[in-house]
């Protein structure tokens, strides 16, 4: 498991994502309105509004919040304009990082991510820089020793899934973002609940960092997380469990 996939299910199993509950909701918003304004307001027709709703239902956000979501996005409420935009660069130790965000502002947006980076050792790149270094793909993250392991292995390979890959306590079905919302769903039909799942930037390499530069781009990452603009992060650094666990700790 790459170190940010593995600092996430840390902070998860933490609690973190709880305290992060407000702004998880303010994201999901976002995104719903986003995908609406793009593609329409009926997620019949349009797949990405569909996934945008699934993740709003597995965080239990009132179906009042749903819709005006949606009808902001259409126009039919007024609100906010946001747009995506995504930041590359590289972290300590030449880790990868990839910065996903919506914004009403991205002058106030990028000086934000810029400032991080350079207060951890890091330096923000031109779009493309690393991005060529990861996948997209659907990704639902189970624990291992909740699910009967062979039987979540057969559904997703009915499910037609990409791949089940095992990582210590952790199993990963790994999707084409088309085929996303299809296998969760048929995994779910199942009773396969998923911890986590989301589309993300999948490392097609990793790079091993170690003490100061472990610690330096931990805490790239986690401050990163916290902006309120920024959906997600996606790195491709790996961490020994001591490191991770001493920086969960701290």
């Amino acid at each position: 498991m790459s170190g940010h996939s593995k600092w996430a299910t840390i902070k998860r199993k933490k609690g973190a994502a709880d305290a992060k509950r407000g702004k998880i909701f303010t994201q999901i918003i976002r995104e719903i309105s986003i995908a609406a304004g793009i593609g329409g307001g009926d997620p019949d027709a349009n797949p990405r509004l569909r996934l945008a709703m699934l993740k709003a239902r597995g965080v239990n956000m009132p179906k009042d919040n749903i819709e005006r979501a949606i009808k902001k996005g259409t126009g039919e409420l007024g609100g906010d304009n946001f747009e995506e935009v995504r930041y590359e660069g590289y972290g300590p130790g030449g880790a990868a990082v990839i910065v996903d965000a919506t914004t009403d502002n991205r002058h106030r947006t990028g000086a934000e991510i810029r400032n991080v980076f350079a207060r951890h050792a890091g330096n923000l790149g031109a779009t493309g820089c690393v991005a060529f270094m990861f996948e997209r793909l659907g990704v639902l993250e189970f624990d291992r020793a909740a699910v009967d392991a062979d039987g979540l292995m057969e559904a997703a390979i009915e499910a037609n899934a990409k791949d089940v890959v095992e990582d210590g306590d952790t199993l990963t079905v790994q999707t084409t973002p088309a085929d996303f919302a299809a296998v969760k769903e048929a995994l779910e039909a199942k009773s396969f609940t998923a911890a986590s799942a989301k589309l993300a930037m999948v490392p097609s390499s990793t790079v091993k960092l170690a003490g100061s530069h472990a610690e330096q781009m931990l805490k790239l990452y986690e401050e990163l997380d916290e902006l309120e603009d920024v959906v997600e992060v996606f790195a491709n650094f790996e961490v020994s469990d001591e490191d991770m666990l001493a920086a969960a700790s701290s």
